[in-house]
């Protein structure tokens, strides 16, 4: 991948998980305290940079196969779950992502919260509102830039793109002290979990050791197939939905997001949270899909062994995946 599409990678997708962080801690100075939240907005960076110190180093000694297949199973199965959250929103079955609504959502429960003091902060609740919100996108940044960078051996370019997102995002957002509602922050999700499903199958079909037609320049034609799969499923659930209106509300879809909870915001909850965090990164709320995804990798290791480059394998398990997963949800 040359410099250029890492570095546009890297960045998209860092400035959506840098609006939403933003929109958080806005929320938590302008309803209580700013230099609460802005000491749980450094203490959250603080955690985030000693996880990259102690993390980084290690990942980049694991054998580069290994790694593929890490990093692939991790970046599909990250992907898949964006790509599927902005076909129901780009289909009409789930509402847009409206960074306005989650903000006075936001700013509501921190009006209501208790006031307390703790360890010498002001604010408990804003500062540790702030925390959470910067630890946990912040996690998605460190893991986007550590695996991009460290797979493509350009860790320093992928750091620049992700800080690049993080300053603009950040600027904008206190300079206005609101919500950055403007961004067009659906289209860049729909994007960057293009982006981010092809890349998981172009590494985890490689790290389970098969081989693509054209090597590398072969993440070229993964890119629109993704694409015309995603594009396609969108105009198949709103030919869906306009045939059956008295359906289109999907009340059954669970979406238990680290940005939806909480009403305690004590520490103990910030730890769950992070805990939680993690299961929702890695299976979110579909298990069958991961367990799909473990499946055909471990297929494709399989076949390879038997003298079989089942290259194709992957992507097409993510083409049956993604309406399976699709038309369960929106029945």
């Amino acid at each position: 991948m040359h410099g250029l599409a890492l570095f546009i990678s890297v960045f998209l997708a860092c400035a959506v998980e840098a609006v939403e962080a933003t929109t958080i801690v806005l929320a938590a100075g302008t309803a209580r305290d700013w230099k609460s939240a802005l000491l749980g907005t450094g203490a959250g960076f603080g955690v985030l940079a000693l996880v990259i110190v102690s993390i980084g180093p290690s990942i980049s000694h694991l054998p580069m196969n290994g790694l593929r297949l890490i990093v692939g199973t991790l970046l599909l199965v990250f992907g898949l779950q964006w790509i599927r959250k902005a076909i129901l929103r780009a289909s009409g079955y789930k509402a847009l992502h409206d960074e306005e609504k989650i903000f006075q959502e936001e700013l509501a429960a921190a009006r209501k919260a208790k006031e307390g003091q703790k360890f010498g902060v002001a604010d408990w609740y804003a500062f540790t509102l702030s925390f959470k919100g910067v630890l946990l996108e912040g996690l998605e940044v460190a893991f986007i830039v550590l695996t991009f960078g460290t797979i493509q051996h350009q860790v320093g370019l992928a750091s620049l793109g992700a800080l690049a997102a993080v300053v603009i995002v950040a600027i904008a957002g206190f300079a206005l002290r609101k919500p950055l509602a403007q961004v067009p922050e659906n289209t860049m999700k729909f994007i960057v979990g293009i982006m981010l499903t092809s890349f998981g199958i172009f590494w985890g079909a490689e790290g389970a050791g098969a081989l693509w037609p054209s090597a590398d320049a072969y993440l070229l034609g993964i890119i629109p197939y993704v694409t015309f799969v995603s594009f396609l499923l969108v105009q198949l659930l709103k030919a869906r939905r306009a045939r059956t209106p008295e359906k289109v509300k999907v009340a059954s879809l669970v979406e238990l997001d680290a940005e939806t909870v909480l009403e305690d915001r004590g520490f103990i909850k910030v730890m769950k949270d992070f805990g939680f965090f993690w299961y929702d990164f890695l299976i979110g709320d579909d298990l069958i899909g991961f367990a799909i995804v473990i499946a055909a990798l471990e297929a494709t290791n399989l076949m390879v062994h038997s003298g079989t480059n089942a290259w194709w394998l992957l992507p097409a398990a993510v083409a049956a995946l993604l309406p399976i997963n699709l038309l369960r949800v929106t029945k």
